[in-house]
C-alpha cells in the first residue's frame, strides 16, 4: 500500500494512542480498541469507504466495525480483543457463533490475524509498523468472490450499455419499420408522453425510455423481491403494453435480456450480501448512478442525477416538524397537514416522512396527505418501489401509495387533458386540489441545457417562468438576468405560488446562488415578501469561487455550485420578519457537514445569526461600506439604453 501522508498520521496516531493507554494501564477491550478504530476509520476514508461501529448483520451478530463501500456492500469486518485473551481462543468462540470470516482482521493491540474467503491467511506483530502496514494492505485490497465479480460486471455493464442500449434501439427501430402493432401502440404512448411530460419530446426520447425500462425492470423485480412490480405500477404497466406489441412479432425479450445475464447475476448477487430495504436502496440508487453514466451522460447531466444524502433528508424533515410544533402547533403526524415533494427522485423525502409518522395516523397520511412527482422514469419505478416497502415496514401490509404522480411539477397548472393513464390522471387531480402546507425537495440544480428532446428541465414554462418575470426579473436591478432561469429558481416561485396565500413551509436543499449573486437580488426581495421567517444553512462547497476546495471532497453533492439549505415559513400570526443565517466553515468537508446536520438534528439546534439585508436587498452586508453608493456608476441600464439622459454614469448611450 502506498503510504501518504494521511496514512502515515493515523498511524502514528494509533501508536501514541496506545502508548498513553500503556502508561495509564489501561487494557480492557472497550478502551484500547478505540486506537484501531481511529486507524481504520482513517485508512477507510482513503479507500472510500466507511467504518461502521457495532452494526447488527442480518444474522444477529454486531461485529465491532464493518466496513462497507460506495455501494454499500460490506467489504470487511474488524473485531477486537482484550489484551488479557487468548486472541486464537477468541477467534474460535466467533467463528462458531456464526461471526463472518469473508474479509475480517482480529487484533488485540499486540497481534492481528487476518481471515479471508473462510481462512486464515496474514499474522502480523501489531507493534511492528511495516507489519500493520501489510495486514491494512491485504484487509482494503481484497475483494471477496462475489464482490469482486460485481465489481468487474458493474464496469462492465457501464462501458458495454451504449453498445447494447444501441443494439436494443436498431431492434426497436427495425419493429418501427414492420410492426403494426406497435407503430400504434408506441403512437398513442407517445401522444401520452407529449401530453403529460413535455409536448417537445421526440419519439427518440421515447426509445429510449422504452430501453430504460428493459434493461432495469428485472433488477427492480429482483433486488426487491417483487415480482408483481410490472402489473403494480401503473406507469410499468402502461410501458408493458407497448413492450408486449413490441415484442408480438419476431422480438424475443428473454432471449435478448440472456445477453445481460452476466451483469444481471453478478448485481443480483452482490445485493444478496445486503441486510435490510434501506441498503438496497442505496445500493440501487447506486448502480442506477452507474447505470446513467454509462447509458446517457446527457441525459444524466440534464436532470442532475444527484441523490440526496440522508443525513440532509434526516434534518430537513426533522427541521419541518419543528416549525409545524412550533409556529402551528400541528405535526406531520396530524391528518390534513399536507406535504408534497415536486421532484421527488428515489423518494427518500417522502420515506423519511413515513418513518416518523404515528402509527395511529399513518394509514390516514399514506392514503391522503403524502404527495411527490417525479418526472424521469427510473427514479419514478425506485421511488414507487421504496414508498410502498417503507408503508408495509411500518404497517406489515402492502398498500399501493396513490400520492405518487408521473408527472412535470412545472407543467401541471397548464395541464389538462389526460396525463399519461388513467389512474395516474385522477392522482394528478387530486394533488392539484389538495391544500398544500408543506413543500420538500431537492430541486434540480443544473442550468444552461438547451435540448428538448431530453426531456430537458430548462425547458419553457410559460406559467412559472411569466410569473418569474413579473416578480423576481421585474424588481432586480441587475443587468444580466439570466441566472433566473435556473431550474431550481423556477421550483422556488413554484412553491410560494402553490401555498396559494396559505399559512406554509417550503423547504428546499439547492443551489444557494441566490443568497448573494446580484441577479437574485428581486428574488431575496420577494421571498422576505412572502415569507415570515426564512433560515438558511450554508453548506458552501462553492469551488468556482474558490479554486482550493474540491467539490468531490468539500460539496455535500459533489458538485461545483455552492449548496444550502432553505426553510422558508408563512405564519401569518407572527408579524415579524426575521431572516436566519448559518454558515459552516469553509473548508470543512463533505463528511464533517453531514456530520454536522447529523449532531444538530434540526433548526432549533444551529446558533443562527440574524440577517438585516440593506435597501437592495442584500443579504450578506458584512464587510460591504455604504460610500460606495456615492460613488459615479460606471455604467447604468437606463444611461445605456438611452432611455434616462440624466441617469449618473460615466458612460451613456450617444442620441
Amino acid at each position: 500500500m502506498q503510504i501518504t501522508p494521511t496514512h502515515k498520521k493515523a498511524i502514528d496516531h494509533y501508536y501514541n494512542e496506545l502508548t498513553a493507554y500503556h502508561e495509564k494501564k489501561v487494557t480492557h477491550e472497550t478502551a484500547v480498541r478505540s486506537a484501531f478504530q481511529n486507524l481504520l476509520a482513517a485508512f477507510a476514508q482513503s479507500a472510500n469507504w466507511v467504518l461502521i461501529p457495532e452494526q447488527t448483520l442480518s444474522n444477529g451478530k454486531r461485529p465491532d466495525g464493518t466496513l462497507r463501500d460506495t455501494f454499500n456492500l460490506p467489504r470487511g469486518y474488524w473485531e477486537a480483543k482484550d489484551t488479557k485473551d487468548d486472541l486464537n481462543t477468541e477467534i474460535r468462540k466467533k467463528i462458531n457463533a456464526g461471526y463472518p470470516i469473508s474479509n475480517t482482521i482480529f487484533e488485540d493491540t499486540r497481534r492481528a490475524i487476518l481471515y479471508q474467503n473462510n481462512k486464515q491467511v496474514l499474522e502480523v506483530d501489531l507493534t511492528q509498523p511495516k507489519e500493520l502496514i501489510n495486514v491494512l494492505d491485504q484487509l482494503f485490497h481484497y475483494a471477496a468472490p462475489d464482490i469482486a465479480s460485481f465489481e468487474k460486471a458493474i464496469q462492465d455493464f457501464k462501458e458495454s450499455i451504449p453498445d447494447l442500449a444501441q443494439g436494443l434501439l436498431k431492434r426497436i427501430k427495425e419493429e418501427h419499420a414492420r410492426n403494426k402493432s406497435f407503430v400504434a401502440s408506441f403512437a398513442t404512448f407517445l401522444e401520452l408522453c407529449r401530453t403529460s411530460l413535455d409536448p417537445n419530446m421526440s419519439s427518440d426520447t421515447v426509445d429510449e425510455m422504452l430501453v430504460q425500462h428493459l434493461l432495469t425492470e428485472r433488477l427492480f423485480r429482483t433486488i426487491f423481491n417483487n415480482q408483481d412490480f410490472t402489473n403494480r405500477n401503473v406507469i410499468a404497466a402502461e410501458i408493458e403494453k407497448v413492450i408486449q406489441a413490441l415484442t408480438s412479432r419476431a422480438f424475443n425479450r428473454s432471449e435478448f435480456l440472456k445477453s445481460l445475464d452476466r451483469f444481471y447475476i453478478a448485481i443480483e448477487n452482490a445485493a444478496k450480501n445486503l441486510d435490510d430495504w434501506a441498503e438496497k436502496q442505496h445500493f440501487l440508487n447506486t448502480v442506477y448512478e452507474r447505470f446513467f453514466q454509462g447509458f446517457s451522460t446527457k441525459q444524466a447531466d440534464t436532470h442532475g442525477i444527484v441523490y440526496t444524502p440522508q443525513e440532509i433528508v434526516d434534518f430537513m424533515c426533522a427541521s419541518v416538524e419543528e416549525v409545524l410544533q412550533r409556529e402551528f402547533h400541528t405535526s406531520i403526524s396530524t391528518p390534513g397537514v399536507q406535504i408534497l415533494d415536486p421532484c421527488t427522485g428515489t423518494g427518500n423525502f417522502i420515506v423519511n416522512l413515513i418513518q416518523r409518522i404515528s402509527g395511529g395516523t399513518l394509514a390516514h397520511k399514506y392514503a391522503n396527505d403524502l404527495f411527490c412527482n417525479e418526472i424521469m422514469l427510473l427514479p419514478y419505478y425506485i421511488a414507487s418501489l421504496n414508498i410502498e416497502h417503507a408503508y408495509y415496514e411500518r404497517m406489515r401490509e402492502y398498500k399501493t401509495f396513490e400520492g405518487i404522480c408521473f408527472a412535470d411539477t412545472l407543467n401541471l397548472e397548464s395541464q389538462q387533458m389526460e396525463l399519461f393513464s388513467e389512474r395516474n390522471t385522477d392522482r394528478i387531480q387530486r394533488e392539484k386540489l389538495a391544500p398544500i402546507m408543506v413543500v420538500i425537495g431537492n430541486p434540480p440544480y443544473n442550468a444552461g441545457q438547451k435540448n428538448e428532446n431530453d426531456n430537458n428541465k430548462n425547458r419553457l414554462y410559460p406559467i412559472i417562468d411569466n410569473r418569474i418575470r413579473s416578480t423576481y426579473r421585474q424588481d432586480s436591478k441587475a443587468r444580466l438576468t439570466n441566472k433566473l432561469n435556473d431550474p431550481y429558481v423556477k421550483f422556488f416561485r413554484w412553491a410560494v405560488d402553490r401555498l396559494q396565500g396559505r399559512d406554509g413551509i417550503v423547504c428546499y436543499v439547492s443551489n444557494n446562488s441566490f443568497i448573494d449573486q446580484i441577479a437574485f437580488d428581486g428574488m431575496r426581495k420577494h421571498l422576505l415578501q412572502d415569507f415570515t421567517q426564512i433560515y438558511h444553512l450554508d453548506l458552501h462547497g462553492n469551488v468556482r469561487k474558490n479554486p482550493k476546495l474540491s467539490g468531490t471532497t468539500h460539496n455535500v453533492f459533489g458538485i461545483q455550485l455552492g449548496v444550502g439549505i432553505t426553510i422558508a415559513v408563512r405564519a401569518s400570526q407572527n408579524l415579524s420578519r426575521k431572516l436566519y443565517y448559518y454558515r459552516v466553515p469553509e473548508y470543512w468537508r463533505k463528511t464533517e457537514k453531514l456530520a454536522f446536520l447529523d449532531n444538530k438534528k434540526n433548526i432549533s439546534g444551529v446558533e443562527w445569526k440574524i440577517l438585516e439585508p440593506d435597501e437592495k436587498h442584500t443579504w450578506l452586508t458584512e464587510g460591504l461600506r455604504s460610500e460606495f453608493e456615492d460613488f459615479l456608476s460606471m455604467g447604468a441600464k437606463e444611461a445605456k439604453a438611452g432611455t434616462d439622459l440624466q441617469a449618473r454614469a460615466i458612460f451613456k448611450r450617444l442620441v
